[in-house]
């Protein structure tokens, strides 16, 4: 879906542990280059590329890769863009989620009880083999190498202007961002839309759930007229009304 001139968000129909996730990564583009922001999960690269082509931007257009955060659903085909990319990507995020992207760190959220927990949740019918594979995918999360730190504050030039949000909170590093010409707010897992309603962070996926309400009233400096959710999709009702009233039931 096109949003605005030069941005678009993506809508992924995924099946993952016996149902289907939509996600909804977001693709900047202009005459400089295209931006993926988030990557999906791992097997996602064909996908991505598609609904890319979908919009007019040939893969080889894309330059830059920004990961909001750690989580296996936002940089599982990482890999697979850096390996098939005809040049090198510049891959950005916070300084704080780089070392666990990287695979220095393992990811907060995987530990060996949430692993044995995703494999007993495993429909029945799935094979050994794939069972097995969905362990190690786990164990051995991908990874990339970042190049380059997404600044609290900074600006990334062109595709319409794109301002950094460090919200932390839902991970310890997790940023969100601001398209200054289409006034949208790219919120990553800040926000979600559920039943057509914007809602803050989801308590059971928040690393610290305290700190990723707070983060929200850092949305108070901008002018949000859309703001895409990775969970959810687009909201435009009223969009600063709806998130001061969101941040004021966090004090």
């Amino acid at each position: 879906m096109q949003i605005a001139n030069g941005i678009y968000m993506l809508e992924l129909s995924v099946p993952v542990m016996g149902r289907i996730d939509v996600i909804h990564p977001t693709l900047f583009s202009d005459d400089g280059g295209a931006i993926l922001v988030d990557t999906g999960y791992p097997g996602l690269l064909p996908l991505i590329q598609k609904a890319m082509e979908e919009h007019n931007v040939p893969f080889r257009h894309l330059k830059t890769i920004i990961i909001t955060h750690q989580d296996i659903d936002h940089i599982g085909s990482l890999p697979d863009f850096i390996s098939k990319s005809p040049h090198k990507l510049d891959i950005l995020a916070s300084e704080i989620e780089k070392p666990y992207i990287q695979g220095e760190k393992m990811l907060i959220k995987i530990t060996p009880e949430s692993i044995e927990q995703a494999v007993a949740s495993l429909p029945a019918d799935i094979s050994p083999e794939w069972r097995k594979a969905f362990r190690s995918a786990l164990e051995n999360p991908p990874k990339g190498p970042v190049n380059d730190i997404l600044d609290d504050g900074l600006e990334l030039a062109g595709c319409g202007g794109i301002v950094v949000i460090h919200t932390p909170g839902h991970t310890p590093g997790h940023v969100s961002l601001y398209h200054k010409q289409s006034k949208t707010l790219i919120a990553a897992d800040a926000l979600v839309v559920s039943d057509g309603q914007l809602l803050g962070p989801i308590p059971e996926y928040s690393v610290n759930y305290e700190l990723a309400m707070q983060s929200l009233k850092k949305f108070s400096e901008y002018d949000i007229e859309a703001v895409i959710c990775y969970h959810g999709g687009l909201y435009t009702d009223n969009v600063n009304q709806r998130i001061a009233e969101l941040a004021a039931s966090s004090i």
